[in-house]
């Protein structure tokens, strides 16, 4: 009897809170190809602001299916459990986090080309009677997802870009000017007093 009142109980609390739907978009100047490898690389989630790394072997590519650990920047370093629910390639990623009872999370990345570049999405849906107060924490971090995420891939096209001895270039110049300096300082006369 007592069963029959707390399962009443929590569905009349989970009819209670609508979902929770926000999507968030960005447009980039890398190309739909860079801006999905970052995407499906789930084993480099550094430009994440929400998860700070997962135990995805460096590779894997995500296929529907797949289930696997993730530690959220937020809270506690406690694992939670991602699991990935569709894949289209070059276009969208969805997957479902299964982090505590009484919410349940799906968040899908969107890849296309437009006219002015790249868009990325990233659209939350939050259900269950702790989303109000689970949103209230990761609003602001969700709202970077996208934003992040074309900063990340354009950063990865500009390595690309530049070679890597232009980067070395700049300490050994410094090396240089300190040689220089050490030269134009033994044939300075010394000082009298």
């Amino acid at each position: 009897m007592l069963d029959f009142w707390g399962r009443h109980s929590r569905r009349g609390a989970e009819e209670w809170v609508q979902p929770l739907v926000e999507t968030y978009q960005a447009i980039s100047s890398a190309s739909v190809d860079a801006l999905w490898q970052r995407v499906i690389n789930l084993a480099d989630v550094s430009w994440h602001p929400l998860i700070a790394r997962t135990n995805v072997p460096k590779g894997l590519i995500p296929k529907p299916g797949l289930i696997y650990q993730a530690v959220s920047r937020l809270f506690l370093p406690i694992p939670i459990r991602i699991f990935v629910e569709r894949v289209s390639p070059r276009e969208l990623l969805s997957v479902r986090i299964l982090a505590l009872p009484g919410i349940e999370e799906r968040v899908t990345y969107r890849v296309e080309s437009t006219l002015c570049g790249t868009r990325v999405s990233y659209s939350v849906t939050l259900k269950g009677w702790l989303s109000p107060l689970i949103w209230s924490f990761i609003r602001p971090y969700a709202a970077r997802v996208a934003t992040e995420l074309a900063h990340a891939a354009e950063q990865d096209l500009e390595r690309a870009a530049c070679p890597r001895s232009s980067r070395r270039a700049l300490p050994n110049m410094n090396a240089d000017l300190f040689g220089l300096l050490l030269l134009v300082w033994s044939f300075s006369p010394p000082l009298h007093s």
